[in-house]
């Protein structure tokens, strides 16, 4: 009967690369792992995985082994701090990134036969606006949209905001603006954002967290560590662990988007259709 029970599906996105998506995902899922909260990250970069490299985890096997059903993906999930389950992609391999239609059934499968029990599915997925990033970002409950105080991070999130609204329906985007000097920094990004996203888009934005710029963060990293594991009273930790607790109340939906079969079906069946518009244009 676990399996059944609503899983909470959370895309940590953002558009643009370097903005810190990585870190918030894991360092979020450490934080509510250590409130007893089952939480697993699926690595979604499928061919540039850095996942398990940034906490110094060794994965043996990846999402490649289960598509050439060497394993299921019970057997390929590694154990990071806190419990945190970890899902590892592949580094370095472009066939990952362009998967036929037999492979998407087959990792359909693969999350449709999972036995391993979670609460919480934390989606970190590649930078760009490709079509693997929409149809995670689709097919999660809620979208986490990571910016930083650059103009081509407000650009890029708002370009993926507006495909994600105009092609796929998705008019609710919580809101992390990472690397602030101040709280004010902070709210003047996210205003920044907003003044573009009313004129143009009727969506609805929400601010959940502004992360301080933080050394420690730079320090973790080289230690292969997460920084709320590193330095778990710095400001950047504090400022993670309170965007942590606010998640794990966002309400799971009531519909079967959060068992992770519809999940991924929602996720693979996505990017065909997008192909198909595209060639009538």
């Amino acid at each position: 009967m676990q399996k059944k029970k609503q899983v909470k599906v959370i895309a940590v996105t953002g558009g643009k690369g370097g903005v810190g998506k990585t870190s918030v995902t894991l360092n979020m899922a450490i934080a509510m792992a250590s409130q007893g909260v089952r939480v697993m990250v699926l690595d979604a970069d499928l061919g540039l995985a850095n996942v398990d490299v940034m906490l110094g985890v060794r994965a043996k096997h990846n999402l490649s082994h289960v598509l050439s059903g060497e394993c299921s993906l019970d057997e390929i999930i590694v154990h990071g701090p806190q419990g945190v389950m970890i899902i590892p992609a592949t580094s370095g391999t472009q066939s990952m990134v362009e998967l036929s239609p037999a492979e998407h059934g087959g990792l359909i499968r693969a999350f449709s036969e999972m036995e391993t029990p979670i609460d919480v599915l934390l989606v970190d997925t590649a930078a760009g606006i490709s079509d693997m990033v929409l149809s995670f970002a689709k097919a999660a409950q809620d979208v986490l949209m990571v910016v930083c105080d650059e103009p081509t991070s407000i650009t890029d999130a708002y370009a993926l905001i507006k495909i994600l609204t105009r092609e796929y329906g998705l008019y609710r985007f919580r809101v992390v603006v990472n690397m602030v000097r101040s709280l004010r920094e902070g709210q003047d990004v996210f205003s920044k954002l907003t003044r573009v996203t009313d004129r143009f888009l009727d969506v609805t934005l929400e601010l959940v967290a502004c992360i301080p710029f933080d050394n420690n963060v730079r320090q973790s990293i080289r230690k292969q560590k997460a920084i709320i594991e590193a330095f778990p009273k710095s400001p950047a930790s504090l400022a993670v662990r309170a965007l942590a607790d606010k998640a794990c109340l966002w309400p799971v939906p009531s519909q079967p988007g959060g068992h992770l079969e519809f999940f991924i079906e929602s996720l693979l069946n996505k990017p065909q259709e997008i192909k198909e518009e595209d060639t009538s244009e």
